[in-house]
C-alpha cells in the first residue's frame, strides 16, 4: 500500500539533515544511513549512500531514476547461493522424496 499524498514522501530526518550537509559542503563521502524506508529525492541525486543490509554498508550512487524509491530497494538483504544440484538432493532423498541412508 503506497503512503497517502496529503502526507508526503517519507525521509528520515537526521538523513535528510546528512544530505542538507553533504550538499552545502560539496562533499562526495558516502552519507552512512540504516534508514532503508527512506524515499529518494530530487536534492539527493548525485549523492553517494552507504545503505545498510543487515550485515554491511552497501554504497549505492543515486541517479535521476531512483527517484519516488526507497533506498532500500537498492541493496539486497539475502545472499543467493544457488539452487540445490539435481544430483545432491535426489540421492539423499531418494525417488519417494523421504530421507532415505
Amino acid at each position: 500500500m503506497s503512503r497517502s499524498l496529503k502526507k508526503g514522501v517519507y525521509v528520515d530526518e537526521k538523513l535528510q539533515k546528512k544530505v542538507e550537509q553533504a550538499l552545502q559542503s560539496g562533499s562526495r563521502k558516502p552519507i552512512k544511513t540504516w534508514a532503508r524506508a527512506s524515499t529518494v529525492t530530487p536534492q539527493m541525486v548525485g549523492l553517494t549512500f552507504a545503505v545498510h543490509n543487515g550485515k554491511k554498508h552497501e554504497e549505492v550512487l543515486i541517479e535521476e531514476s531512483m527517484i519516488g524509491h526507497r533506498l532500500g530497494e537498492f541493496t539486497q538483504t539475502r545472499k543467493f547461493k544457488g539452487h540445490a544440484k539435481k544430483g545432491k538432493l535426489a540421492k539423499v532423498y531418494g525417488s519417494s522424496g523421504r530421507f532415505e541412508e
